[in-house]
């Protein structure tokens, strides 16, 4: 079987039972030998169709008798496929996207309601090319001051702005009422954009192995475009298909390793030196810690702990590919360990988080986060940091990260962090250049916003520990 539609539609079946949908993808590919454009073809359509699960759904509710909750779960899914490719694959002619849902309906147990799956795609277009065409909503957008957002479209929106920008960019009202509280409207709305289009891949030169140069030589002789990304010495960005990443030139002899942007910066605030003891309190799978290990030349110790054992793996393999020595595993959970107390010159906690900054490469992130499952990450944040810090020798630096947005998981963690801890303070990232209109804040803390730096979102602060702690 390698039909791209009816493969997308078993990946996005087992979704919808609750796998995630990268492990869902690749069980599926995993099991056809698919041309390039075919893969591209099933992977655009079950991240998209994930992704916009919530405007999906809005126009089922709209143009069906039964609402989306209501149409048989397997029905759904196909009727998500074909309003995705209408809605938002251009590349794909409408007749070819209303034809090939209705075959999905007709192969996959729905021969009877061929006729309402195919109705049904037609009256969304004949109103959506009444009302400015295909993708209006990307073309013809009107912000007006002060006002919700207008747009020529068939989707049907309603005036409150969290609503409307929930349905229209497919994100749950908490989430986009967290980023207004933050940004205002118009930011907003740039950045649930950029969050749902398909993500950059980056990597990080291994300096102790290669040359920037010499990377981008060997990419270019296999005809894979790269652009370097100011202020993060180490980075490249691919900018055109790299095919299989395992199979570029300079991957098996350790040359690079795929680590986004922003992610490269919490190495760079860290600042590890040659010789220094640093532990890394939740490591796998190892892209900072190896970054660490580069940074150091390789010269001293880097704890790497983390609880999950088949995570550490990975950080194993990768330290091994990129011939680092200085890097010892560590198994168990950082708020438990005692024998590190003072030991270390630097710590950095990249601390588990909700991931809200990253929604562009988890295409199911954003329907699986809950305000509750980011007020338990919260606590978790602040126990950790709690009981790391103690891990830093006085005089010493730690360094809080993740990959999120949500004030509750950083500024309110770091606030009552140091509420609680006087011989601690926020220290000014010396050395480190920003990226271009950086989020830094009075209190020295600073956010990388997505579709303000076009890279990852992160938050990350640099704390050091006083001399005079006990």
């Amino acid at each position: 079987m390698t039909n791209p539609r009816q493969l997308a539609f078993i990946a996005l079946r087992d979704v919808h039972k609750g796998a995630y949908a990268d492990v869902a993808l690749d069980r599926v590919l995993q099991k056809v030998n698919l041309p390039d454009n075919d893969r591209r073809l099933v992977t655009e359509l079950v991240y998209g169709s994930v992704r916009r699960q919530r405007t999906l759904d809005t126009l089922i509710d709209q143009f069906a008798k039964k609402k989306s909750h209501q149409q048989p779960q397997d029905l759904r899914t196909i009727l998500h496929l074909g309003f995705y490719q209408l809605r938002y694959q251009e590349r794909i002619p409408a007749s070819a996207a209303v034809n090939t849902t209705v075959q999905l309906a007709k192969e996959n147990g729905f021969a009877g309601l061929t006729g309402f799956v195919n109705g049904l795609l037609r009256q969304y277009l004949r109103q959506a090319e009444g009302q400015g065409g295909r993708g209006a909503e990307e073309k013809d957008s009107l912000l007006l001051p002060q006002s919700p957002v207008t747009y020529f479209d068939a989707l049907e929106l309603p005036e409150n702005p969290v609503e409307r920008l929930g349905i229209l960019h497919s994100f749950p009202d908490w989430i986009i009422q967290v980023w207004l509280e933050q940004l205002g409207l118009n930011d907003t709305e740039q950045l649930c954009e950029w969050m749902n289009q398909s993500p950059t891949i980056d990597l990080r030169i291994n300096p102790l192995r290669t040359s920037i140069e010499e990377v981008e030589a060997a990419l270019q002789s296999a005809g894979v475009l790269v652009r370097r990304i100011p202020h993060l010495p180490q980075a490249l960005r691919f900018i055109s298909n790299t095919g299989s990443i395992q199979k570029l030139p300079g991957f098996k002899e350790g040359w690079w390793t795929v680590q986004d942007a922003s992610a490269q910066l919490v190495g760079h605030l860290l600042d590890p030196q040659p010789g220094e003891v640093v532990i890394d309190a939740c490591a796998a799978p190892g892209g900072k810690t190896t970054h660490i290990a580069e940074l150091m030349a390789d010269k001293g110790k880097i704890w790497a702990c983390d609880r999950t054992a088949s995570r550490l793996r990975k950080l194993q393999e990768n330290s091994q590919r990129l011939n680092l020595q200085s890097i010892q595993i560590y198994t168990g959970d950082s708020r438990h360990f005692a024998q590190f107390q003072n030991t270390a010159d630097r710590v950095l906690l990249d601390a588990p988080c909700s991931g809200l900054g990253t929604m562009h490469r988890h295409a199911d992130a954003r329907w699986r986060q809950t305000p509750e499952s980011v007020q338990e990450l919260s606590v978790l944040q602040r126990e950790l940091l709690t009981h790391t810090s103690t891990f830093v020798k006085p005089g010493g630096v730690l360094v809080y990260a993740t990959c999120t947005l949500h004030p509750a998981e950083n500024e309110e963690v770091i606030s009552a962090f140091l509420a609680d801890s006087p011989q601690w303070q926020i220290e000014s990232p010396i050395g480190v250049e920003l990226p271009d209109s950086t989020d830094s804040t009075p209190q020295g803390w600073f956010k990388l916003w997505p579709h303000r730096q076009d890279m990852d979102g992160f938050f990350m602060v640099r704390l050091r520990k006083t001399n005079n702690s006990e």
